[in-house]
């Protein structure tokens, strides 16, 4: 059950009503899986929920449970163990983070609904229940977000660090905080996806859920990758982006480029900066010059619900207009505060 893709030959035996190899289960366990990872859309879905599955697995095979016949209480013992080590072991292991604990549970459960509606008319259904739909699953406060948001100011240091580092982290950067990509579309974008469309320069990405979006380059943003590609002798396909051994840029690539342009610019959140940072501050800096505009920023943004774009709105203002401010200024500085004189000592009655 570690790995559901493969199935195993074994002799046959008597279910009851025929006689049936007993693989017959596992290849239908192993082919269903197989349709539920495909009929995804998108090739990093496909890979999250891959990755989240085998995570489940992985734990059900060292605590002796069968994920066929597991109960929610189960699904409960593996989220208190990602509370502690996330999904590893040993020296690697740390906690994992209530959104990634969410979202594997939520995979599971997506594979389970699978599995039940795909065998229901079976005449012995792989599984009747879903264990994971009754699991304790993390509450997430849908305004919080662990991204770190960057000012105007930041914003510029930023460019003008990866402006001086090398033309592919200028144009990448540029890309990022103009059009607010996710970086998974700027990793899958390819040279030949460049086009004119109306006059303005274009650029065709994949975007979430596996659908192809067209977006413009405003001049600043197309002569940074114009120049990029004729450092590279221009060439008329592949990879849109390259690291200096050629090879095509990948996330961690990315993550630690973005956190070393961080440090050169000397931001006070520079470890902490991730690639998501460059896309939430263009969606918040939109907003910003919009005047809250969210239905716009949607649209920028590429949301399928505004809900999920207020939410920047909401954490746009949420720290500039926090009350603390407001009561920060009844109390003044610290220096004001060594201006006032101290209220006298009560005198002791002897």
């Amino acid at each position: 059950m570690s790995d559901v893709l493969t199935p195993t030959t074994q002799p046959p035996v008597v279910t009851g009503e025929v006689v049936l190899p007993l693989a017959t289960a596992s290849d239908r366990l192993a082919a269903l899986t197989d349709t539920w990872l495909r009929v995804r859309r998108s090739e990093r879905t496909r890979i999250a929920y891959r990755r989240d599955l085998k995570a489940w697995l992985g734990h059900c095979a060292q605590a002796g449970v069968d994920p066929l016949n597991s109960r929610a209480a189960d699904v409960d013992g593996w989220i208190v163990a990602q509370r502690t080590h996330g999904a590893r072991e040993g020296a690697t292991a740390r906690p994992a983070a209530e959104s990634t604990i969410a979202r594997r549970v939520s995979a599971v459960s997506s594979w389970y609904d699978y599995l039940i509606a795909g065998t229901a008319d079976d005449p012995r259904p792989l599984i009747s229940r879903n264990p994971a739909s009754r699991a304790s699953r993390p509450r997430l406060d849908p305004d919080y977000s662990p991204t770190v948001g960057l000012t105007d100011a930041e914003m510029d240091r930023l460019l003008a660090a990866a402006d001086a580092d090398s033309a592919t982290s200028c144009a990448l950067i540029r890309l990022e905080f103009t059009v607010g990509l996710r970086v998974g579309s700027t990793l899958t974008a390819h040279v030949d996806d460049l086009g004119w469309d109306q006059g303005h320069r274009v650029l065709d990405v994949a975007v979430k859920g596996g659908a192809t979006k067209r977006v413009p380059l405003p001049p600043v943003v197309a002569d940074a990758i114009a120049e990029m590609l004729a450092e590279r002798g221009d060439p008329a396909r592949g990879p849109l982006f390259v690291t200096p051994s050629g090879t095509p840029i990948y996330h961690m690539y990315v993550y630690r480029l973005v956190r070393r342009l961080a440090r050169q610019a000397a931001l006070p959140a520079a470890d902490r900066i991730t690639p998501h940072s460059l896309r939430h501050a263009a969606i918040t800096l939109y907003l910003q010059q919009t005047n809250g505009n969210v239905r716009g920023a949607q649209v920028f943004a590429g949301h399928a619900r505004p809900e999920t774009t207020m939410r920047y709105d909401r954490a746009r203002r949420g720290l500039s207009e926090h009350g603390a401010y407001t009561l920060a200024s009844r109390f003044g500085t610290r220096s004001d505060r060594q201006r006032v004189p101290a209220p006298p000592r009560p005198v002791r009655q002897a």
